[in-house]
């Protein structure tokens, strides 16, 4: 005998996610991934043997090249979302990711509780971005300024381009070459940590919240409780 399992509410769906939004999440996705491993190639280069000579293999200047190409994409496209957080929709707008009242900063803690003590979801979370995430977002928005300006400041020695011209400035102010070569390395491990970290809470939000949340990155759209205060 077949049972049907009734739920206590029903879900409409709601538009979150614009494609700007979500092209920029997916780029920036597959850039940093570029970069990461690029850079960490850069940092500790293989010792690969091969019959030609030294010249006529080009394998370490070719991760260069595409460290150097996707710190380009990396760029424009951090700027294409800085401009969108201005002409997007609400869920993309820039108060969602700094909180000012005292309502966003009692879901930063309601938040923290259901993510680090693992406690029952009781109050009310935002259909976008949680608070938590967005401060979360906001801070990491300026790691990645920080890798930007100092990747082309490393690379002003060697080029006349724009960002690189615009990012020499770096490298006095931080004391040289080396100093800022390490600190943009050490960055890479930021990278790591906030990746597995993004990923575990996306699924487990996903699961506690149940309202589409690794799905709206791809369509755009989440699900709302019919009996919630509409937003």
């Amino acid at each position: 005998m077949n049972q049907t399992k009734v739920l206590p509410h029903s879900f409409r769906r709601r538009y979150v996610w614009e494609l700007p939004v979500r092209f920029y999440h997916w780029v920036n996705g597959v850039a940093i991934l570029v970069l990461g491993v690029t850079g960490f190639l850069i940092g500790r280069p293989l010792s690969l043997a091969y019959m030609p000579e030294a010249f006529q293999q080009y394998w370490f200047g070719t991760v260069r090249f595409i460290h150097f190409v996707a710190g380009y994409i990396f760029l424009f496209n951090f700027l294409v979302r800085i401009y969108w957080g201005f002409v997007g929709n609400r869920y993309a707008a820039w108060n969602q990711f700094i909180p000012t009242t005292r309502k966003q900063f009692k879901e930063i803690l309601e938040v923290l509780r259901v993510d680090v003590l693992q406690t029952k979801l009781s109050g009310a979370i935002s259909l976008g971005h949680n608070m938590l995430a967005g401060v979360t977002y906001f801070l990491s928005f300026w790691v990645f300024l920080f890798q930007a300006v100092s990747g082309f400041g490393l690379y002003s020695s060697m080029s006349q381009a724009l960002p690189a011209k615009l990012s020499a400035w770096i490298i006095p102010l931080m004391g040289g070459d080396m100093a800022v070569r390490q600190w943009h390395h050490a960055m890479l491990w930021f990278y790591v940590v906030f990746t597995l970290i993004h990923v575990y809470l996306v699924f487990y939000h996903d699961y506690v919240e149940g309202r589409g949340t690794t799905s709206s990155m791809v369509g755009g759209w989440k699900f709302e409780r019919d009996d919630a205060p509409k937003s």
